[in-house]
């Protein structure tokens, strides 16, 4: 039995998963606690031990090749399956705390509605919320995962899609009160329109793009409030105050109990969305995949 791994050590495989989810032998020394030099003999003595060669020195680094890339879809899921024996058997009445940071509209419209599902299925995983605006602060030490908004170009971690942004205009159906529906986009320039400002702005699609998009002449009205996060926002829609731009996958709960609705039937997408963000320097990866997995599981769950 498994005459494959004859002369094969587990550590020797812990150092190839790391350098290959990684992409640097220099960043796997620095997870696994030993030297790159370290690092790169025990990758030359499995090369010459399979008789394959499995990564490409490049300029900038290393690059799995084919024998490497199909090595390690076998040895990461491994792993996994190993790393979470181990801990079952060891913390079986241990709770495991999982630290999560992401925005306060992430937090309150998409994530906390599910959570109990995460609880159901691993009654032994406490989960941390940790909610910012900045998320340039999000990947702190103490934080095990995060999902972030942005193109999915994140410098301190390894991200994985979740979803597109896909935005449309949404209101209390009390500030539609006898208006015929749906509305004409052009019926936009004469409704009170509420804005993100500052960082929050910047990140999520604006009313200037919506505009731009529906090919409206602008620029938009101002509007009689500005908020500094969408959570205030979308509540700030939902008393009556005005029109906001309205996230399909955060909204939809809302647009479904009828506490907002949809003026125009018009939507828009860009290329930014949520992403799940796993810190390099973090080795939880059982607990962290997990919680990845049943995001990407809560995702599909969706309507198209």
């Amino acid at each position: 039995m498994f005459e494959a791994l004859d002369g094969l050590s587990l550590d020797v495989l812990r150092v190839f998963e790391a350098a290959a989810r990684l992409h640097s032998f220099t960043a796997a020394a620095v997870e696994l606690g030993t030297t790159q030099p370290a690092v790169s003999q025990q990758i030359k003595r499995l090369e010459a031990r399979l008789g394959a060669r499995l990564f490409d020195r490049i300029y900038r680094g290393i690059e799995l090749t084919e024998a490497g890339v199909l090595l390690y879809e076998h040895v990461h899921m491994g792993l996994l399956d190993i790393d979470a024996g181990v801990a079952l058997v060891a913390g079986r009445d241990q709770h495991e705390v999982l630290r999560v940071a992401t925005d306060f509209a992430f937090a309150a419209y998409w994530l906390m509605p599910r959570l109990q599902r995460f609880h159901a299925a691993w009654p032994q995983v406490d989960v941390s919320l940790v909610t910012s605006e900045r998320s340039q602060a999000m990947l702190r030490p103490d934080i095990d995962v995060a999902v972030l908004f942005g193109d999915g170009r994140f410098r301190q971690g390894e991200s994985t899609w979740l979803f597109d942004e896909e935005v449309f205009p949404v209101c209390s159906p009390r500030l539609l009160d006898g208006m015929q529906l749906p509305l004409a986009p052009q019926a936009l320039s004469k409704l009170p329109l509420l804005h993100l400002r500052g960082e929050s702005a910047s990140r999520w699609f604006d009313w200037n793009g919506v505009f731009r998009e529906l090919q409206l002449p602008g620029p938009p009205s101002p509007g009689p409030l500005r908020f500094d996060n969408y959570t205030l926002l979308i509540q700030a829609a939902i008393a009556g105050q005005g029109v906001a731009i309205g996230w399909r996958y955060l909204v939809d709960a809302l647009l479904d109990q009828g506490l907002l609705c949809r003026p125009l039937d018009a939507s828009i997408r860009s290329e930014n969305g949520y992403y799940v963000v796993r810190p390099f320097r973090k080795r939880r990866s059982t607990l962290v995949e997990r919680f990845a997995d049943w995001l990407g599981e809560e995702q599909s769950r969706q309507p198209v």
